[in-house]
């Protein structure tokens, strides 16, 4: 199992200098704006070698027979047209309807070959959600795609979280015997820490849409996955995203009340705020790490391990994130007047 760690670190590491010299060649910067939480034009894209390494693992382990077959069709498919998009979209702009549209398609697509998604573990009881159960995993799926790129704005964030969040699913996910699962998060983690070598501030070159609409698939993907196998509740993830979920998701309510464009880029989130309020990037990536494992980790381990706890976890680690959520906002609001 370490192989597939240390050679997607390896890979990960050569293949983002690659990426960062053809991003420059080809004039592929991130420009700054008004909106921007950098002062100097940097190369994006490096999400690219992510998701090369982690669909190359998909494809041995599947090949292997160590990953299920069904499982392989769904991430090759869905997260190579989630990943398509998004780099095409990191060279030149396309429309947020089509990039929605080519999302939902990535989640039905995957949710086809899960045999759709119908039930919730609750921990003290299995909520029964019939076919509206894929209706909803498939708007869910749409919008982790699509908060996880929201989220991908500052140095160092977006892996961060990633690493964080899948080396406690692995964590989880080993004692399950669900090998292939296993294998696969392990790529992510060595591929998200080969390239965060690269992007820990100051970044040498941005993750990119292709980058981090991936990860977001990815995670929504194993969610399902981790459900219907019973390896892992898919309440223990809204758990150990809690930070990039809440951030993103009041952020958007907020907007829409206030009549702004939601897709629009913007510098609002809460993570934005602590920038603007001179909180420096590593200082910002160290405050999610830290939160991560002192708080949300110990939640997810009692909701994994205590399973009657799990809906209550949940909701104390929402409660938690919108809290933090709204102090930032507050706090900023104060320091604006």
């Amino acid at each position: 199992m370490i192989t597939y760690f240390s050679v997607s670190l390896l890979a990960a590491t050569l293949l983002t200098g690659w990426i960062r010299r053809y991003a420059i060649r080809r004039s592929l910067l991130d420009i700054p704006n008004q909106r921007s939480s950098h002062d100097q034009p940097v190369p994006r894209g490096g999400g690219l070698a992510i998701v090369l390494i982690v669909l190359g693992a998909v494809l041995i382990s599947g090949v292997s027979g160590l990953l299920e077959q069904h499982q392989m069709f769904a991430l090759l498919g869905g997260g190579g047209l989630v990943a398509l998009v998004g780099w095409i979209d990191d060279h030149r702009d396309i429309s947020a309807l089509f990039r929605a549209s080519v999302h939902l398609l990535a989640a039905i697509w995957t949710l086809y070959w899960q045999g759709g998604y119908h039930s919730l573990d609750l921990g003290f009881v299995t909520l029964e959600l019939g076919w509206s159960g894929s209706i909803l995993a498939a708007l869910g799926m749409v919008w982790l795609i699509n908060l996880y790129n929201f989220m991908d704005g500052t140095d160092g964030i977006a892996a961060t979280e990633a690493i964080t969040v899948g080396g406690f699913a692995l964590i989880l996910f080993i004692p399950a015997g669900n090998t292939g699962l296993v294998l696969i998060i392990l790529s992510m983690l060595g591929a998200t820490t080969g390239f965060l070598l690269w992007n820990w501030s100051p970044a040498r070159i941005f993750m990119g849409d292709a980058g981090s609409g991936f990860l977001g698939y990815l995670f929504a993907t194993l969610a399902i996955m981790g459900e219907k196998s019973a390896s892992m509740p898919l309440l223990i993830w809204s758990i150990l995203l809690s930070l990039f979920f809440w951030d993103a998701t009041l952020t958007l309510i907020r907007r829409f009340r206030t009549g702004e464009k939601w897709y629009a880029a913007h510098r609002s989130h809460a993570y934005q705020r602590f920038v603007q309020m001179g909180i420096s990037h590593e200082k910002l990536a160290l405050c999610i790490l830290t939160i991560n494992i002192v708080i949300l980790w110990p939640l997810a381990w009692i909701a994994m391990n205590y399973r009657s706890s799990l809906l209550v976890m949940a909701l104390i680690s929402a409660i938690m994130s919108a809290g933090l959520w709204l102090a930032i906002q507050r706090k900023y609001d104060k320091q604006k007047r």
